[in-house]
């Protein structure tokens, strides 16, 4: 079992959880809009969570087992980079997430940091 982590907001996740699948890309883009789900690696959380959601409130990480994941998973580079990020290409099921946990709010960042 391979883990992999999506941020999102926890109102987010109660739709979800409500709908039975996950369709959000990342912070006000949908997977439609997208076309895959940005997701990241344990060593890649902290880096993704002070790059877009600094200052942000209400969010939670979802703690994804990959073997569970019913789309195609692929490991992508970020543009700028070559490091490799997992991008989900469909709707997430909801089963495949087996925690959740909340996320404080990463700092803002200051400006010429």
């Amino acid at each position: 079992m391979g883990l992999i982590y999506h941020i999102t907001y926890a109102t987010e996740w109660d739709k979800a959880l409500a709908a039975g699948s996950y369709t959000m890309s990342t912070r006000g883009v949908t997977l439609a809009e997208q076309g895959f789900i940005h997701a990241s690696t344990a060593a890649q959380v902290a880096g993704t969570a002070s790059r877009f959601y600094a200052g942000e409130p209400g969010l939670i990480v979802l703690e994804i087992d990959e073997d569970l994941v019913e789309p195609e998973i692929k490991y992508e580079p970020a543009p700028g980079t070559d490091e490799l990020f997992p991008h989900i290409y469909g709707p997430l099921n909801t089963g495949a997430v087996v925690h959740t946990r909340p996320l404080a709010p990463p700092p803002t960042r200051e400006s010429g940091v």
